[in-house]
């Protein structure tokens, strides 16, 4: 089984990275925030991979930090979540967050992830609570605008910003535009909808031409 992967970046987008490693190129299926991890292309890169084997194909999964793997692994592990979902999950939210979610049982925050209802909801936090808490601790979000403190601390901010980088946004327009959006709205920024943050965002970037 492929455990890790050392190479250049031939191509990547939100969900998918080509690593070419001696002339040989492998594609792994990874979230946003592993997206957000990489080098631009031609850039080097370490990721850790799981592999996993079904009858029709063998997949490869990416993880930029060993907690997010490990989080892949216990994922997987509950009924009803395979993998693909599972790196959904991940998408919508990090680490910390996630397993903060799962340990007090916040069922809203964890069925607003695309995929997840009450009931998966549910099963995540019967049979995940106690076991991510080791992942839990001292893991800081990587999801903060630099120079802007409130977007983060603010889950939505961190939430628009992906949705912008689904959208096809470089991570780092998407922050340059939510940090104008947050000007102007001031402290009530972070009262404010994802959606009418991803619309606002969204003018603001139509309006640079």
């Amino acid at each position: 089984m492929i455990a890790s992967l050392s190479g250049l970046v031939l191509f990547k987008n939100p969900t998918v990275v080509v690593i070419d490693v001696n002339g040989i190129g492998y594609e792994v299926y990874i979230s946003v925030r592993t997206f957000d991890a990489l080098p631009e292309v031609g850039g080097a890169c370490f990721l850790f991979i799981q592999t996993v084997v079904r009858e029709d194909a063998i997949t490869l999964y990416g993880f930029s930090r060993k907690e997010e793997k490990e989080l892949f692994l216990l994922l997987i592990s509950v009924s009803g979540i395979g993998p693909k979902l599972a790196q959904t999950i991940l998408s919508g939210t990090g680490v910390a967050a996630l397993c903060q979610a799962i340990m007090t049982n916040d069922l809203s925050r964890l069925t607003s992830v695309p995929g997840v209802g009450k009931k998966t909801a549910q099963r995540l936090c019967v049979e995940l609570s106690e076991k991510v808490g080791s992942l839990d601790g001292g893991l800081v979000e990587q999801e903060t605008v630099p120079g802007t403190a409130s977007m983060g601390e603010s889950q939505v901010m961190a939430d628009a910003a992906s949705a912008l980088v689904n959208l096809g946004y470089p991570r780092a327009t998407a922050r340059q535009a939510l940090r104008e959006v947050e000007q102007q709205l001031g402290t009530g920024a972070d009262t404010v909808r994802v959606e009418e943050l991803i619309r606002l965002a969204l003018r603001s970037l139509a309006a640079r031409g």
